[in-house]
């Protein structure tokens, strides 16, 4: 019985032809599990390649990696979950993600022409990076209505979410503590409506304010139905009883 293998490719194209090559099988006959999706990133970051493991099923390995269970494919997803994470993820502490996310920033804005203070990263909750920028031109970063702010934001999450499996809180120059107090102070008469009449609506919002929001109210309303709508491209959130049968 041979050992299942990780194949790492550009694409998972390539990816399933190298393995077929080094299994000597045909790609048919490949069992694979895709440990990580292939990604152009954004400006450089985040780029990353395929990853599969696989092995070839002629080679009757299955039993090994999955358990001997003839009638199922693969075990349920909590267990498969479990063996790929003991079995090929290396357990990180957080504190040594964010040095290590730290310090790539750093480097990446230490070309740049801002002056900022020395980027910070620290653990914000159990699968969450604080990511903060200070310094003279740190609201620079955050540009006209936020654009640069949510710019940055959608390209460090790209990056950090399918590497390391974590969320981002992004802090420029305290805008997101001025937007979260601003939405806050919004949505208070909202929430005293809302609780007086069992449902409601924002005004139409955008950009970080509208996931401000969704995590203020669903906090607020953990038993109802809180989501983002849109009509007429423009988005807001509701908030509504569950439906029952």
């Amino acid at each position: 019985m041979k050992d299942p293998i990780k194949i790492e490719a550009p694409t998972l194209e390539e990816a399933y032809k190298k393995a077929s090559q080094q299994l000597n099988c045909s790609i048919a006959d490949l069992e694979t599990k895709i440990l990580q999706h292939p990604s152009k990133g954004i400006l450089g970051i985040g780029r990353k390649n395929a990853i599969i493991l696989v092995y070839c099923k002629k080679d009757e390995v299955k039993d090994l990696l999955f358990g001997s269970i003839p009638t199922i494919t693969t075990p349920p997803k909590e267990e498969e979950d479990e063996i790929f994470h003991n079995f090929y993820k290396e357990k990180r502490d957080l504190k040594e993600i964010a040095q290590e996310v730290e310090k790539q920033l750093q480097k990446l804005f230490d070309t740049m022409c801002f002056k900022l203070n020395k980027v910070k990263v620290e653990p914000y909750s159990k699968d969450t990076l604080l990511i903060e920028f200070t310094g003279e031109d740190a609201a620079l970063l955050i540009g006209k209505e936020g654009y640069r702010y949510k710019a940055l934001s959608y390209m460090l999450f790209n990056w950090i979410n399918p590497k390391y499996n974590l969320q981002i809180r992004l802090e420029i120059a305290e805008f997101l503590k001025t937007q979260e107090e601003m939405m806050k102070a919004y949505l208070a008469p909202l929430i005293e409506r809302i609780k007086k009449e069992g449902r409601g609506q924002t005004k139409p919002l955008d950009g970080v304010l509208i996931q401000i929001a969704l995590k203020q109210l669903r906090e607020a309303f953990p038993d109802k139905y809180v989501a983002i709508r849109e009509r007429n491209q423009e988005k807001y959130i509701i908030v509504n009883e569950f439906r029952r049968n």
